[in-house]
Formats: C-alpha cells, structure tokens, sequence
C-alpha cells in the first residue's frame, strides 16, 4: 500500500474511534449520573437510548448558528475548531500496543502535553473574541488555572521519567513489565490524575463554566456546531489525557497477570479497557464531589500540588542515584 493511501488510513482508523467514543462517552456519562442520582437517564431515542447520541449530534448539526453582533466574526468561528483540532493532533503519539501508533517519537510525551496545553488558547480566543463579560471571565479563569497545574504536571512527569528512564511512549511501557510506576509512585500519580481533571475544566474544577457566576463560561455566546465543537474538545480531551494516565501508571497493554488466557487478548483490546477506566472514574467524580471555590482551586494547585510535586522530585532522584538504580 503507498505512503499516500496509508497515512490518510491511519490518521482515520485514530479518528474515527476516537469521535465514536466521545458521542457514546456523553451518552454514558449520562446514564452514570443517573444511576448515581437514582434516575433512568436517557432511554428513548432507539434501545436503551443508545441513538441518543445521533439524536443529539443532528439537532446542533441543524441548528441556525448564530453570531454576537459585537464579537471578532474570525476568532469567534475559529476558537471552537482550534480546541477540537488540537484535541486529535494530540493522538497521534498515543501507542495502542506495541508498534501501534501513528507517530512513536523520543519526545511523544512531552508532545502529548505540549500540545493539551495549547488547548486554553482556543479558549481564550473564545472569551475575547465573544465581546462578552461572561465569556470573557470564563477565559481567564481557564488560563489562570491552567498555570499552576501544568508545572506540577511537568514535575510530575519528571518524577515518573526518571524512575523508568526513556522518553518514547512505547518504551516506557516496556519498562514497566517487572512493575507498574503507579505502584511505588502512588501518591504522585494520584496528584497528576486531579491536576488532569483541572486541566480539562472538568468537575469539581470546571470554574471556567461554572454557571452560577459566570452563566456557561467561554461558550456562553456559542449556538449550534460551535457549543457542540467545544463540547466534543472537552469529551475528547478526557479520553486523549487516559492516554498518558494508563502508559504511566497501569502498565499500558501488557497483560496484568502472565496467564495464557490474557496472552491472547490483544494488546490494543487491554489497553482500550484500561483507559475506559479513567473517564469512568472522571464522571464518578463529578457526580460524587461538589464544585471548588475559585480560591480554594488555585489554592490547591499553588499551595499544595505545586510544593508537594517539587518535593518529590528531590528525594526520588536522590534515592536513585544514592543506591544506583537509575535505569
């Protein structure tokens, strides 16, 4: 097969799943938080309510979009499809298995949260170019927010690298064969996964929308495919940022236990499981966990995450290098 047939395949066999699972992941976030809440949830739209995704998706697709008349007409349209844009570029340095992937590079990492860091200048683009007060408060909320945790992200980063030594995704699987970095490095794993809930504005962090104060954040002047293109960015980024999570802590996809019966389940199969986990664990927090204060928000990114994560970088290495187990 040539270059110019299998690259556009490849790019869509990322796409695809990835759309298919951000329309059924809304669906089931829905059913979780009626099940938590003791209600039925959607169950009209086709069996179980497994259509109502389609139902969704058509009705904002026909929906007229509609403009402020103050607001930046070009920034305004092309805020949202920079945010869902970037969302997907991210994938490509995400491996499925061993080999697996579009694009497996020494800095895959690093390009992973380069990239879902650019997320907040769509954002910000939103708030400013909607000329609205709201919109615009919702904006510096999110770049605000976004500082504090991206450094303890990156510190945390530096802490699981260290401990399994290369920078290409893949490998750093490999290196977990004998045992999963989450194990020895709980504690700061368990910081990086509340620091991805603030980075993607999710509950109990989502103060960038929080509609008691500033009515729906960034998208308020947003109607049709542009809500629905910040909605599907954010859904997205949820399962983009269960990527890293499961190559960090449980082991990406080699098997649990070293059994026949889970040799042969394929990798890409164990890790898809593995990384369903996490938005399941995102909803659950959601429904369970109230929302921030905006200065307990910060306050626990600067005051806590921030010195805590820093904290932890010193004694690993120094444990390290002490009794020589750097890999």
């Amino acid at each position: 097969m040539s270059i110019a047939v299998a690259v556009p395949a490849e790019i869509l066999g990322i796409i695809l799943p990835l759309l298919l699972g951000v329309a059924f992941l809304v669906l089931a976030e829905r059913k979780v938080m009626a099940f938590v809440q003791r209600r039925k949830g959607p169950d009209v739209v086709g069996s179980f309510g497994l259509l109502q995704p389609l139902a969704d998706g058509s009705k904002l697709i026909l929906k007229e979009p509609i403009s402020p008349s103050s607001a930046n007409f070009s920034l305004f349209r092309m805020a949202p499809v920079a945010t869902f844009m970037l969302s997907l570029v991210a994938r490509a340095v995400v491996p499925f298995d061993y080999g697996m992937v579009l694009s497996d590079p020494n800095i895959g990492l690093l390009y992973l949260f380069a990239i879902s860091s650019l997320g907040v200048y769509g954002i910000i683009t939103a708030g400013r170019s909607s000329n609205s007060k709201y919109a615009f408060l919702g904006a510096l909320r999110s770049a605000a927010q976004m500082v504090p945790y991206e450094v303890s992200i990156g510190l945390i980063l530096i802490t699981v690298l260290i401990c399994v030594g290369p920078r290409n995704s893949s490998e750093i699987v490999m290196a977990q064969k004998q045992i999963w970095s989450g194990i020895p490095l709980f504690p700061v794993l368990v910081m990086f996964l509340i620091s991805r809930l603030a980075e993607t504005n999710r509950a109990p962090f989502d103060l960038p929308e929080a509609e008691a104060e500033s009515v729906a954040g960034y998208n308020v002047e947003y109607s049709s495919m542009g809500s629905a293109l910040f909605f599907l960015g954010e859904y997205a980024n949820m399962i983009l940022m269960s990527g890293p999570c499961t190559l960090l802590s449980p082991g990406g996809w080699p098997p649990i236990l070293d059994l026949p019966i889970s040799k042969k389940i394929p990798g890409s199969i164990r890790f898809s499981i593995k990384v369903i986990l996490f938005p399941f664990l995102y909803i659950w927090v959601r429904a369970a966990f109230p929302r921030y204060r905006y200065d307990q928000l910060m306050g626990l990114g600067r005051k806590v995450f921030l010195p805590l994560s820093l904290a932890r970088v010193v004694p690993v290495s120094g444990l390290l290098v002490t009794f020589q187990w750097l890999p």
